[in-house]
């Protein structure tokens, strides 16, 4: 497993879709995830501290595990198939029971962020999905990465919701 970082979201010019994209710790290997835009707008709440007046889905997810004493170790973003990602979360109860728990990569990225915990990627979803952003290995594929992401703000994509 290769912990990754949350980078932030862009968006796929050709289709409209948000992209959240990670970053392994060299920041040598970027892994772009196409995800929903109901996810994109909380993983960019999350990141720019923006408030709600209630709480939100994921929010609320992290309230009730906490309230539990549940804790969310990591999440895993462990598997590629025919274009899609898994990902599991691993979370501890207070008796020290492991549970692991099935996810769409954007929400257990939606609840890491926000439980502070590791993102963890396998080897294989490396291997399948990363494109390099070393300059010394590949300057182009590095370049055109950088250009794709190079003006899109998380605030582009905050969601104005009558909550």
């Amino acid at each position: 497993m290769i912990e990754m970082h949350v980078v932030g979201v862009a968006l796929d010019t050709k289709s409209g879709s948000p992209i959240i994209i990670l970053n392994d710790k060299e920041n040598r290997r970027a892994l772009p995830i196409w995800i929903g835009s109901a996810e994109a707008n909380a993983i960019i709440r999350e990141i720019e501290k923006v408030e709600s007046e209630r709480p939100m889905t994921h929010d609320l997810i992290c309230n009730i595990l906490d309230t539990t004493g549940v804790k969310i170790n990591k999440i895993e973003i462990d598997d590629f198939e025919e274009g899609t990602f898994f990902a599991t979360l691993f979370l501890t109860d207070s008796k020290g029971n492991e549970f692991k728990i099935d996810s769409r990569p954007s929400d257990a990225i939606a609840i890491a962020i926000r439980a502070k915990s590791p993102i963890l990627v396998s080897c294989k979803v490396v291997s399948a999905g990363t494109v390099s952003t070393d300059e010394d290995r590949d300057q182009e594929e590095s370049e055109k990465f950088k250009e794709f992401v190079q003006d899109i703000k998380p605030s582009d994509f905050i969601k104005k919701t009558d909550d």
